[in-house]
């Protein structure tokens, strides 16, 4: 199975929070997971993810490094008015 950063897997034992479902947040030798239930991180070997997994989900990249907040452009009267105060 090939297993990419955002996906979702469905392991066979749950997690105490009752969830099943995890996040991948690295892939390589290990796998950090983030347990869609609680948020809870954990770090994984490959092969017992690839031995457990009963599902997979393609999932959305999240890269919250290359997330920008947008904001409106002001016009130029009221950054001007800000100005003169």
């Amino acid at each position: 199975m090939d297993y990419e950063v955002g996906d979702i897997v469905k392991l066979k034992k749950q997690h105490p929070c009752g969830s099943k479902e995890w996040r991948i947040l690295r892939v390589g030798a290990d796998f950090r997971l983030e347990c869609m239930g609680c948020s809870h991180q954990i770090m994984i070997p490959r092969k017992q993810v690839e031995k457990n997994t009963r599902g997979l989900r393609r999932g959305r990249v999240c890269e919250r490094a290359n997330e920008r907040i947008l904001r409106p452009k002001q016009s130029l009267n009221s950054t001007a008015i800000n100005i003169r105060k």
